[in-house]
Order: C-alpha cells, then sequence, then structure tokens
C-alpha cells in the first residue's frame, strides 16, 4: 500500500459538502502515511470546490475534538456519538451509560454540532457476544437526535435489515443519513422511503459496487449526498493511498457519470441537499 498522497483533482464546477470525515484521524494518516493538518486539509478541500466538511466523532475524545473543531473552523459541523463497534467494549466495561451520557452533553454543547452520529449497527467487526451493546446504543442515539433535533447519521455494514427493523421500531427523526450507502437498489428503496438521504463514499467508485452504483441510479436527485469517510475509503484509482476530502470531485465526477446528469447540477443539487440533511447552511472559507 503506497503511502503517498494523491495529486488534486480538477476543481468541481460548483461547491459541495463533504459530509462525513475523520479529520482527526488523518491529520495523522490514520497510521496508513502521511497526514494532513487541518488546515491544509481544509485548504486543499476549498482549492478544489469542496468548500464544507462534517466533522464525525466516532469516540469520546473524537467527539471532544470534533465539538472543538467546529467551534473553531467556519468550514466544519460536527456530529458526535460512539461508533458501533465502540458500543459494545463500553457495554462490556460497564460504562457505555456514562459514555452515553457524555455524547448528549456533547450534542448540546455547541450550536454547529448538526449532527448525532455515526452510530447503527457493524455485523462485520462486531460478534454476537457484542450486538445486543450495539443495538441498546444504537436506540439510545436515534432517541438523543429526535430529542436535540439533530441529524442522525448511521453506519450500517453487514446489517441492513437490522438496521432497518431499529429504525422501524424506534421511529426515524426528521433528518437522517445512511452513511457510506453499502445496500443494494432495494435496499436504497426501503431507506428512501423512510426518509433517509443517501450519502455515497469512495467506494461507489469500486470495480465491485455494481450494486451501490445501481443504488445511485435510482435515488432521486434530492436525496444524494456525497462524502470521504477520511482518511478512509479513497476513490479510484487511488484505492489504498490516504483519503482526503480534496479528492471528493473523483467521487462526484462518477456519481454524475453513473446517474448520466450534468456534473455542475449534481454539484448544485449535493450542495443543497446537504444543508437539507444537516439543518441549513454554514460558513465557509471566505
Amino acid at each position: 500500500m503506497s503511502a503517498a498522497r494523491p495529486p488534486a483533482p480538477e476543481p468541481l464546477p460548483h461547491p459541495v459538502v463533504d459530509n462525513h470525515c475523520h479529520l482527526d484521524i488523518a491529520a495523522t494518516g490514520g497510521g496508513r502515511g502521511e497526514g494532513l493538518a487541518v488546515d491544509d486539509a481544509l485548504a486543499a478541500a476549498a482549492a478544489v470546490g469542496v468548500t464544507r466538511i462534517v466533522q464525525i466523532g466516532c469516540d469520546l475524545p473524537g467527539a471532544r475534538w470534533a465539538v472543538e473543531a467546529a467551534a473553531s473552523y467556519d468550514a466544519l459541523v460536527a456530529g458526535v456519538a460512539l461508533h458501533p463497534n465502540e458500543a459494545p467494549r463500553l457495554a462490556a466495561e460497564g460504562r457505555l451509560e456514562e459514555a452515553l451520557a457524555e455524547i448528549e452533553r456533547l450534542a448540546g454543547a455547541h450550536p454547529k454540532v448538526r449532527a448525532v452520529g455515526e452510530t447503527g449497527l457493524d455485523h462485520f467487526r462486531t460478534g454476537e457476544d457484542g450486538r445486543a451493546g450495539q443495538v441498546e446504543s444504537f436506540r439510545r442515539h436515534i432517541d438523543l437526535a429526535k430529542r436535540l433535533d439533530k441529524t442522525l447519521v448511521i453506519h450500517d455494514r453487514d446489517a441492513h435489515e437490522e438496521v432497518l427493523a431499529v429504525i422501524d421500531e424506534e421511529g426515524a427523526p426528521p433528518r437522517w443519513v445512511m452513511h457510506c450507502f453499502s445496500g443494494d437498489a432495494d435496499v436504497a428503496r426501503r431507506c428512501l422511503d423512510r426518509g433517509a438521504h443517501l450519502s455515497f463514499a469512495g467506494t461507489v467508485t469500486f470495480k465491485n459496487a455494481q450494486p451501490q452504483r445501481d443504488a445511485l441510479a435510482l435515488a432521486p436527485r434530492d436525496r444524494v449526498l456525497v462524502e470521504t469517510d477520511a482518511p478512509y475509503l479513497t476513490p479510484t484509482p487511488y484505492r489504498g493511498r490516504p483519503n482526503a476530502s480534496y479528492l471528493v470531485p473523483l467521487t462526484v465526477r462518477a456519481m454524475a457519470q453513473v446517474r448520466g446528469e450534468d456534473l455542475a447540477d449534481l454539484c448544485v443539487a449535493i450542495e443543497a441537499n446537504t444543508f437539507a440533511a444537516f439543518g441549513g447552511a454554514w460558513g465557509s472559507p471566505s
């Protein structure tokens, strides 16, 4: 795996938002190579038309960092939560309640905390013994998003049926996002029917991602978002190298091709959709 950072792509014709990024991890390369300092990451992204980012915190240190970063940078808003693979560990240690209380405090700590997430279910990394803790944490995050009027950001890995079952039992908040959508066209329809926005990452460019491309093709234009999940999921042709928000144009161009849409029109829609999904526009670099 190469640690070299990919070159900057051609700028987009209209600004878009990277609605799911881990700048705190990306700043150190995610343990995978050369990292980008936050100021440099934001400048590189803005130079290619990615003018705003949703910074996602996945554990207590990350959530605290996300709140501080959103308060410090005009281009950022934050999401805070316990990742589905973090929740079972905390439950096993008897610390889940304490951690959820801290997430609730952080979710209300600053107006630029727009989201509760990423939460959800992960059947790839967590086995049967940890799934009860995952489900309990997911339910509690859904309740928190509804009580605080925050956007719910869902991580779903190999758990489509179970995620939708919990959503149906708990009731989704008015705004919710399927992060790094990994289902097929049928799962997409079922999420859309329940009011979700679908967010597509660099995975949609991978050769084995035809089911996700089928989902992207059928999604209404007003429900489509784009993300990096940086420093992970770097789009083709740089898969395996460190990801960052400045590479979003590669994914957006691939999305426009899949949908048969004009690139500028899709960019306009993605920006508007992200504001709708996350409660309105926020500042960006001048």
